[in-house]
């Protein structure tokens, strides 16, 4: 007579077996866990002199995690901006863009490792909804690199107002945590 194998432990022996051919970049990775901050500042469309509200309330979040020696990290902007005559104005900008770094921390000048300048923000400061306001989000894509054991991301704002005459102009915002 042949002894009854266990169901339970047929299955386990059949998932050891998968588990023992699984190639080694399989395993899940544990999810990247970010730090954040937040700086709003409120910047004057300075293309415009008349006598309506025209600032831009902007928000932007930096945040930035560490995998072992790479700090990765991303940017989300907010805007409550005013409403205009037009919807969807193209020519409210000449450009627009948030540049992302990520930077040593120490004492002093944070020396920079990685940076890269988002282009997309100006078409979506642009779009308005059907009444002319000019509210809205963009964000930016991720950018990693090899960094020290103290490490954080920092944003800058520019905008190219159309017809003002100045070029890009600078606005800066507070940068992540140190991770």
């Amino acid at each position: 007579m042949k002894p009854m194998k266990s169901p339970v432990l047929a299955a386990a022996a059949a998932l050891a077996c998968v588990a023992a051919t699984a190639p080694a970049g399989a395993a899940a990775q544990a999810p990247l866990h970010y730090q954040c901050s937040s700086s709003t500042r409120s910047i004057d469309d300075t293309a415009y002199s008349g006598p309506w509200p025209d600032n831009w309330d902007v928000t932007i979040s930096v945040c930035a995690a560490r995998s072992g020696s790479t700090v990765h990290s991303y940017a989300e902007a907010r805007w409550d901006g005013p409403t205009f005559y037009a919807v969807d104005d193209t020519t409210i900008f000449d450009g627009a863009k948030i540049r992302l770094q990520i930077k040593e921390s120490r004492h002093g000048t944070d020396p920079l490792v990685a940076e890269h300048d988002f282009t997309g923000l100006e078409a979506r400061l642009e779009d308005s909804n059907s009444n002319a306001h000019y509210n809205g989000r963009y964000r930016t894509g991720t950018i990693s690199h090899r960094a020290g054991p103290r490490a954080l991301a920092d944003v800058v704002l520019f905008l190219d107002w159309h017809g003002d005459g100045r070029g890009y102009q600078r606005h800066e915002y507070t940068g992540s945590p140190t991770v």
